[in-house]
């Protein structure tokens, strides 16, 4: 991937920086809905944290 990346003319350090700060900023968003109703992640369904992960998304 790493050498692909550079063919690409990306670097691919930046590139998992921006994408593990993505994953981490709809993370805690998904976090943050769950706490407003009341509902721990490990009670909810994948469809449940779908629906605010793809909310999260469109920030």
């Amino acid at each position: 991937m790493i050498n692909y990346a550079r063919f690409l003319k990306v670097d691919p350090e930046s590139a998992l920086e921006r994408t593990n700060k993505k994953f981490i900023k709809r993370f805690q968003f998904l976090e943050e809905k769950a706490k407003a109703i009341n509902k721990p992640l490990k009670d909810m369904t994948l469809a449940e944290m779908d629906v605010f992960w793809e909310e999260a998304k469109k920030l």
